[in-house]
């Protein structure tokens, strides 16, 4: 894509290109490997670490691209297996339907339980997928249709499947089951995993009462170093005649601890603020940091309203320490009035649950670093 046609090249929430997309050159060489040497892999990271963006770079890899039929698949929203079954076909049919191959025209042959799904366009002709999750009647027989035609591809598939410790929360409770055991049977078709509750993936592919036990290569997702983000940042300025000091890239870094996406969050609006042939310097941080926050203080404020009087007290405590690790010691219940150990935990199991607050190595923070600072100065 013509770098002109994007006018803020700290692209948000989206992957456009390689010229887009800041280093991940080892991991995207090591997640290459693995697909090309038949290992499947489990992704595992913090939230807004950049998963997502790493494997759409991958798929973008003209080598993988000539090799392979990629498929990307964000589970994160599914609540049942027969939503996942739903998403899995759909996101295949719409991810092949624009190459117009043979192999793309036998999806429904294939997938025969779909076909109900299958529409043609009165002032088209062209075919669309038009189903909803209730005419999946058969759901493993949809699950077997899908693999098969997978399998009987004119070339190996990748499938990767986003925030997949999801399928831990179906009420269907032998979902990991039927998958491993569907997975295991392919021969030329390569999974990733990816996962953003830690805990959960490294439970489901570390345990061995698990059914992915040692069924993968797991790969961590650590920040992008500072120095690369620093070329990286000072080239997309200059490339627009504008101009970024050190310092302010430092700074945000530093500030977010290389978390990919606030970082990026950052550098648009920076770029944003500094004007044509103008310097971005390290004064503006401050500025860029509370015109980000006062775009979403309305959400901040209706997200604290929605939670239970114990629950905001210990957020605030966390807010106030930045992170915690003895989170039901004496020490840290006294210092913010909290109730007790018992009312610690049980205000932190559903923080946790809903990503509002995030473990780091043991240690307990509020992972939205936007809402952390808001919700430590307002409070």
């Amino acid at each position: 894509m013509d770098s002109l046609k994007i006018a803020n090249p700290f692209v948000i929430g989206k992957y456009i290109s390689d010229e887009y997309f800041c280093d991940r050159l080892q991991e995207t060489e090591f997640l290459k490997k693995q697909i090309v040497n038949g290992r499947n892999v489990a992704l595992i990271s913090s939230r807004r670490m950049g998963k997502s963006g790493l494997i759409h770079h991958l798929f973008a890899q003209q080598s993988v691209l000539d090799s392979y039929y990629c498929f990307y698949i964000d589970v994160y929203a599914t609540l049942s297996f027969n939503e996942f079954i739903y998403l899995f076909g759909k996101a295949i049919y719409e991810q092949l339907k624009p190459r117009k191959t043979v192999w793309t025209e036998r999806f429904f042959d294939i997938v025969r339980s779909l076909r109900v799904g299958f529409k043609l366009d009165p002032q088209t002709g062209s075919p669309s997928f038009d189903i909803s999750i209730g005419d999946i009647q058969s759901p493993l027989t949809t699950l077997d249709e899908i693999f098969q035609y997978l399998e009987e591809a004119d070339r190996p598939c990748v499938v990767a499947f986003d925030e997949f410790q999801q399928i831990t929360n179906y009420p269907e409770k032998n979902t990991e089951a039927l998958l491993r055991t569907k997975i295991q049977q392919c021969k030329q078709s390569q999974f990733v995993f990816a996962g953003s509750k830690r805990h959960l993936m490294s439970n489901m592919f570390n345990s061995p009462a698990k059914p992915f036990y040692q069924s993968t290569i797991i790969m961590g997702l650590e920040p992008i170093p500072l120095s690369s983000y620093r070329e990286f940042a000072i080239r997309m300025f200059a490339e627009r005649q504008k101009q970024i000091d050190t310092e302010a890239i430092e700074n945000i870094y530093d500030s977010f601890e290389g978390c990919t996406w606030f970082v990026q969050m950052m550098l648009n609006e920076l770029f944003a603020m500094t004007p044509a042939n103008g310097i971005c310097t390290l004064d503006m941080c401050p500025i860029a940091f509370d015109n980000v926050v006062s775009r979403q203080t309305m959400g901040y404020v209706e997200q604290l309203n929605n939670l239970p009087v114990k629950q905001r007290q210990l957020l605030q405590a966390i807010a106030k320490e930045g992170r915690v690790k003895g989170i039901t010691s004496a020490a840290f219940i006294k210092k913010y009035k909290l109730t007790s150990a018992s009312s610690v935990q049980a205000a932190l199991k559903p923080l946790l649950k809903s990503d509002i607050l995030t473990n780091d190595n043991g240690q307990y923070r509020i992972y939205d670093y936007f809402f952390a600072q808001w919700f430590k100065e307002a409070f």
